[in-house]
This record gives C-alpha cells, structure tokens and sequence, in this order.
C-alpha cells in the first residue's frame, strides 16, 4: 500500500490519519472508510453479544464458550488471511473478507428465527451465532502485521508511540460512534428479551449497511498499483523461524502481556450482563424543556462504552507523548493496571450509574498505553521486519488467551461432574471477576520487574 512517508527528521503528527482522510488521499480515504465502517459494525454488535445471546436462551458458559471461539479465530485467522490475500492480490482479498463480515452480520440478523429448531441441547440459532463470529471476523484478519510494518518505517524510532497513537485515534473514533449509536437505537426499548432481540436485530441491520458499503468502497476505488500487503507470507516453516527469531527483549513483555489479556479475556464478553443484568443499572435523567428520560440498563451500557472511549481518545495521544520523557515501560504498566484492576472494582461496585460512569471512564484509560505497547512490540525488530515479529508475538498472545473466556464463563456458572450431575463448584461472578484481576496484576507485576524499555526511548 502506497502511504505517504515520513523523513527521519519529521515528527510523527497523531492527527496526520485525519489530514490524509480529509486531503482524500486515495488509498487512505478508501481504506480508512472501510476500517470505520467495519469497526463501527462490530462496535455496535460485539460488545452487546452476551445480551443477544442470553435473550436467545443461552447459558453463561455457552457464552463463554462463545468468546473462546473469537479468541481461536483470534489466533488462527491472520496467517491464512495472509496466504488468501497473496492468491487474490489485496483488492479481491479486501473484498471477499468485508464480504464474508457482511455475511456473518447477516446471519447474526435471522439467528431468531431459528430459536425453535433444536440441535442437540441448544438451538439453531446459538450455532448460527457462532458461525457468524466465523464470517463476521474475516475483514478484521487482513493486515495487522502489515500495519505494524508501515508504521515502524514511516516515522523515527524515538516517536514509534505517536505514529501508532495517529492510526489508534481515527480507528477508535468508530469505537466511539458504535455504542453511541447502540445506545440510541436501544433506547426506545424495554429490557425484556424480545425487546433486547428486536433493539439487537435493529443494530444488525445497520452494521450489514455499513458492511455493504465498505465492502462497495473498497472494490470499486481501491486501485493502489504499488500495494505489497499480502505478499510476504512464506507458510509455516517462516512462521516457525519467526518465533525462534522474535528478540529477547519482547520476552518479558510477552508473558506479562498475555497474562493481563487472559485475565480479560475470561470477563471482557461479560461486562455487558454485569451492567444489564447483574446490577441492572440503568439511568433516569431530568431535562429542563425534555422532561424526565429514562434508559434501560442496555441504552446505558452503550453511552458507557461512549464515555471509556472518549476517554480513550482524549489521552492516547497526551500519553504517546509523554512516554517520549518518561520511557514506554511507565506508559505501558499503566494500561496493564487499568486492565487488571477494573474487573473487580466492576462486580463489586454499587447499582449506582454515577459510579458506573467513573469506572468506565477510568476503563478508557487502558487505551491510553496501547500506542506505546505497539511501540514496545515493534521497535527491537529489525528494520524490514515488523510485520513478521507483530505476527509471531500475536500468535503466540492469542493462542494462550484461547481458553479464557470458557474459564470465565465456568466460574461465573458453575461447574458440575459431567459423571454424576453433581454440582462442583456453584459458580459466582465475583469469583470470576476477582480471580481476573488477581491474573491481571500477577502479570502486570512480571513486566514491571522484567520487562525492558526500548533503546530509543531511554
């Protein structure tokens, strides 16, 4: 992909994604329109999942269950989404992959009308849901490693955290608008199961409009004659020499890393039912000429995940910033805290929306570490080389965190002797929420004594 580069002696501008959209700089505007459409479909749906799927009658474990299976397609998806797009050429790769996530939407869409057919001891539309995961993740494969490689020769080494906070500020400005949206189309409804499924299929249809066009845009404009992504994948004996060639210094970072990510993996998919039905917190305001507006607790999740980003937004750059004086390290323990210790300040904190609100802007803060973790990840490799270091360090990260959600979703539900019937253990979602975060912080703890900072930055 043809992207504008910067000289060495050029400081990397965090607002430079927006100059490019703005200026209508053709590869960027197509691909960046493409990257909010898609990013706002799975904003406005995945973090509502748990709810669709509670509505349709599934357990908590099933659900768990459910975010496992992401984290597998997680896991396995970029290699292949490699090879496709190699076969194809990125254009036709682009657009069999914003197809197949229009299609998952699509299925995620009629899933209710499939409730009444059984398979064994769950429906047809709990194993429709699970097959539109399998569609609705293919556009997110294609180019993580490849965007990592852009960024890292695009600006100096010094400002690798700011060059990342500029493509992290206009990606999550669809992470923004998403539950924005959610929340107003939830809001005219109740919180009874019907209500959540037709609020739900309502959004559906929206993110299968926003796929449609994305998929659209992407065939028709995108034309960059000089676009090398996709080229590179070389099959398992490259993937194998990568990870025995991943520099030492991405060691300890790596295993503190997919501590914290396991420990939100086994709650993250249950942060919805905590706040719509564990504490059933909704929000009831009073407007001088409106008069009295009352939201279901599923109308305020939606502005509380408004709220973390905005959060989000506004300290990712300030902080990318800031780690150029004090180090990435500081910057990057910061976001594994904020990781760590939100889950138990979430299942304990009172039915109250004011302190929810506190808490997820205090969420917003784990954002704010994430230009400087890319920036720990990619700066040791070797120049011509970050693409295949980003590849090998996820992998290895997302095969670990595969069996969090399952975990979570046993301890939130309980667990029984498959022999007997016996219950073993009763299951409580403050166990689960409590044994995260004590994850959490053992691997936060392991990077703050092992992990080492990035030459440039010292």
């Amino acid at each position: 992909m043809s992207l504008p580069q910067e000289s060495a002696d050029e400081q990397a501008d965090p607002l430079d994604a927006f100059r490019q959209f703005f200026a209508l700089e053709r590869d960027v505007l197509v691909l960046s329109v493409a990257m909010f459409a898609f990013s706002l479909g799975f904003q406005m749906t995945g973090r509502y999942m748990a709810e669709y799927m509670s509505a349709l009658g599934a357990s908590v474990f099933v659900i768990g269950l459910f975010g496992t299976f992401g984290n597998v397609i997680s896991a396995v998806y970029p290699y292949p989404g490699g090879a496709i797009s190699d076969r194809l050429g990125s254009r036709y790769a682009l657009t069999v992959f914003g197809f197949c996530s229009t299609l998952g939407f699509g299925i995620w869409l009629v899933a209710p009308a499939l409730a009444d057919v059984t398979v064994g001891p769950t429906s047809l539309a709990i194993v429709a849901i699970f097959l539109g995961l399998l569609l609705a993740q293919a556009w997110k494969s294609f180019g993580l490693g490849a965007t990592f490689a852009i960024v890292k020769q695009a600006v100096p080494p010094s400002q690798l955290a700011a060059g990342f906070a500029s493509t992290e500020t206009f990606r999550r400005s669809a992470f923004l608008v998403g539950p924005l949206v959610a929340a107003a189309l939830f809001a005219p409804f109740g919180s009874s199961n019907s209500a959540v499924l037709a609020a739900f299929q309502l959004l559906l249809l929206v993110a299968v409009a926003f796929g449609v066009i994305g998929t659209v845009i992407q065939h028709v404009r995108y034309r960059s004659d000089e676009d090398d992504i996709g080229k590179e994948f070389e099959g398992v004996s490259q993937l194998l020499t990568d990870l025995r060639a991943m520099p030492d210094e991405l060691r300890p970072l790596l295993i503190g890393d997919t501590l914290v990510r396991f420990a939100n993996g086994m709650v993250y998919v249950f942060f919805v039912l905590v706040v719509t039905q564990f504490l059933e917190v909704g929000l009831s305001l009073s407007l001088p000429v409106v008069g009295t507006i009352a939201l279901s607790p599923q109308s305020y999740f939606g502005l509380l995940l408004g709220l973390e980003m905005v959060v989000a937004l506004l300290t990712m750059v300030p902080v990318a910033k800031a780690a150029e004086r004090v180090g990435l390290k500081p910057v990057v323990a910061l976001g594994f805290v904020v990781y760590a210790v939100f889950p138990v300040l979430l299942i304990n904190a009172p039915a109250d929306p004011a302190v929810l609100a506190v808490l997820f802007a205090f969420s917003g803060l784990r954002f704010a570490g994430l230009p400087a973790h890319k920036a720990l990840i990619v700066g040791p490799a070797e120049r011509g080389a970050g693409g295949r270091v980003t590849g090998a360090y996820y992998l290895l990260r997302n095969v670990v965190v595969i069996p969090s959600a399952a975990l979570g979703g046993l301890l939130w539900d309980g667990i029984s002797n498959p022999l007997t019937g016996a219950q073993v253990f009763a299951g409580d979602p403050v166990v689960a929420f409590t044994i995260a975060t004590g994850i959490g912080l053992v691997g936060t703890a392991y990077f703050l004594l092992f992990g080492e900072e990035f030459e440039a930055y010292r």
